[in-house]
C-alpha cells in the first residue's frame, strides 16, 4: 500500500483536519524522526537518499532527504542576572531559540507556517544541545510547558524555550572591588560531532530585554559578545558556542562600607601626635581603640569574600591602614620610652678640698626630687654660681662615648655631640610627634595616590 499524495488525501476536509491527518502521518513515521541512525533504512549509494524496507514496514519504498541541522542557537533572550560572589556563580533567565532545516517535515497546505504545541515536540527530532557551564537548570511548566514549535512548509523548525540557568563563573578577584568579569555561558551538542551537527550563530542572534528588569545589585552590565569554536575531544571535534557576559561591580557598597571607615580611623590615630606626651593613659587609649577598629574593619570585610590564597585590592588598603594604625601607636610607645629614661651617671674627678668642704654646706640641688616641696636649706649666695658651675664641669657623661645613646637617635642635651655621631643621622627623639604630623599624613596621601590610580586606570 502506498502513502497517498498529502494534497490528494486532504483535499476535501477541512484546515483543521487536515492539521490531524498530518500529524498522524507524522506520527507513524516517529522511527526516522527520533533516531539519529536507521536500521530499517537501505542507503541509495547513487542517490544518497534513504530508502525504508517494504517487508519490514508494510509500506512501499518511500524516499527520505535526510538533511543533518544547520542550528542557529539564542536568536532572541531576556536575561536576568543574580550573581552569587561566595559560590561563583550567577543566575540567568533565558528565552533559548534553536532554528533547523528538516526536508522530512515539508508540507503542501495554504498554511505556510504550522504552530504546535509542546506534546508535539517529542514527535520530531530536536537538537540535543546541552550547557557545558551550567550547574543547574530548570525549565519553566507553569501553566503550561513555555516551549515554543513552528514548522515552515519547507521544512524549516523553530523550536524555543524558557529556562533558568545556574552557571559557572571563575570571578578572579585580584582587583576586588573594582575588578571585571566575563561570564560564560557555553552550549554545544552532546553527541554529534561537527561531521554532523554544524551550529551558527543568526546575524543578531543575541537580544538582550530591558535592563530595567534586571537583578545587578554589585555589577553594571557593560555588554555581551558571542563566539564559536571547535573543542576537540575522545569523542570527536564538536562545535562549542559561547557566550560572554561583560560586568562590572559597582563600588558604592565597599566605600560606604570598608574604605571610608578605614580612611576616618587612620586620620582619628594622628590625633594623639597632638596630644601631650604626658598623658599617657589619653594616648594609649586613643591607640588601642583604633587598632582594634581595624581589625573588625579588616574581619568584616573578609566575610563578604570566598576564601582566596591571593591578595586582594581591599586586602591590601586594610592591611596598609592597619599599619599605619599600629604604627601610630608603636610612636607614642618610642617615645614615651627615651623621653623617661634616667640621665646617664657622671663620672667625677678629683676635687679641690675647698669644693668638698663647700658640698657638705651647700648641697646640689639635683639632691631634691621634684615632688619635694620643702625649701631648701639656707644658700649663701655670694658667687654661688662659680662652685655649681665647677660641680658640673667634674662630670664627664659617658654618651658622649656613644655607650648610653642609641644609634641615631639624640636621648639628651649632651648627646648632641661627640666624634661617635659622625657620619650619622641626627633625630631629636623629643620631637618625635613633631616628625609624625609631617610624615604619616603625608605617606598616608601618597599610599592614597598610588593605590587609587593603580587600580582605576592602570
Amino acid at each position: 500500500m502506498h502513502l497517498p499524495p498529502s494534497s490528494l488525501s486532504l483535499s476535501r476536509l477541512s484546515l483543521r483536519e487536515k492539521v490531524i491527518r498530518h500529524r498522524e502521518k507524522l506520527a507513524s513515521l516517529s522511527p526516522f524522526l527520533l533516531l539519529p541512525t536507521y536500521p530499517l533504512v537501505n542507503p541509495d549509494p547513487a542517490s544518497g537518499s534513504h530508502t525504508r524496507n517494504k517487508k519490514q514496514s508494510g509500506y512501499s519504498p518511500l524516499t527520505i532527504s535526510y538533511q543533518r541541522p544547520n542550528i542557529s542557537g539564542m536568536r532572541g533572550t531576556n536575561f536576568s542576572f543574580y550573581v552569587v560572589l561566595l559560590l561563583q556563580e550567577y543566575q540567568i533567565d533565558i528565552f533559548f531559540a534553536q532554528t533547523w532545516t528538516d526536508s522530512r517535515l515539508r508540507f503542501n497546505s495554504t498554511m505556510k507556517i504550522l504552530t504546535l504545541n509542546s506534546n508535539m515536540v517529542g514527535l520530531i527530532w530536536i537538537p540535543d544541545t546541552i550547557f557545558r557551564n551550567s550547574k543547574t537548570a530548570e525549565a519553566h511548566w507553569i501553566t503550561t510547558p513555555n516551549q515554543l514549535l513552528r514548522i515552515w512548509n519547507d521544512g524549516k523548525i523553530l523550536y524555543t524555550l524558557r529556562l533558568t540557568i545556574n552557571a559557572e563563573c571563575q570571578l578572579q578577584l585580584h582587583n576586588f572591588p573594582m575588578d571585571e568579569h566575563s561570564c560564560p555561558l557555553i552550549f554545544s551538542s552532546y553527541g554529534y560531532p561537527k561531521e554532523e551537527m554544524i551550529y551558527r550563530w543568526r546575524k543578531n542572534s543575541v537580544e538582550a530585554a530591558d535592563q530595567k528588569s534586571w537583578r545587578l545589585y554589585q555589577f553594571d552590565f557593560m555588554g555581551l559578545r558571542n563566539t564559536s569554536e571547535i573543542v576537540k575531544t575522545s569523542a570527536g571535534d564538536y562545535i562549542v558556542m559561547t557566550i560572554y557576559f561583560d560586568l562590572s561591580r559597582r563600588m558604592g557598597y565597599f566605600t560606604i562600607q570598608t574604605y571610608i571607615p578605614c580612611i576616618l580611623t587612620v586620620v582619628l590615630s594622628w590625633v594623639s601626635f597632638w596630644i601631650k606626651k604626658d598623658a599617657t593613659p589619653a594616648r594609649t587609649a586613643l591607640g588601642i581603640t583604633t587598632v582594634l577598629t581595624m581589625t573588625t574593619l579588616s574581619t568584616i570585610a573578609r566575610k563578604s569574600l570566598p576564601r582566596v590564597s591571593y591578595v586582594t585590592a581591599m586586602d591590601l588598603f586594610v592591611t596598609v591602614c592597619f599599619l599605619f594604625v599600629f604604627a601610630a601607636l608603636m610612636e607614642y610607645a618610642t617615645l614615651n620610652y627615651y623621653s623617661s629614661c634616667k640621665k646617664p651617671n657622671c663620672t667625677k674627678k678629683k676635687k679641690s678640698a675647698a669644693f668638698q668642704m663647700f658640698s657638705l654646706f651647700f648641697p646640689s640641688p639635683q639632691n631634691y626630687s621634684v615632688l619635694d616641696i620643702r625649701p631648701p636649706p639656707t644658700v649663701i649666695t655670694l658667687n654661688n654660681a662659680m662652685y655649681w658651675q665647677e660641680f658640673e664641669d667634674t662630670c664627664v657623661y659617658e654618651c658622649l662615648d656613644g655607650k648610653d645613646c642609641q644609634s641615631f637617635f639624640c636621648c639628651y642635651e649632651e648627646c648632641k655631640s661627640g666624634s661617635w655621631r659622625r657620619g650619622r643621622i641626627h633625630i631629636d627623639i623629643l620631637e618625635l610627634d613633631s616628625y609624625s604630623r609631617v610624615f604619616f599624613p603625608t605617606s598616608f596621601l601618597l599610599f592614597n595616590l598610588v593605590y587609587w590610580v593603580g587600580y582605576l586606570y592602570l
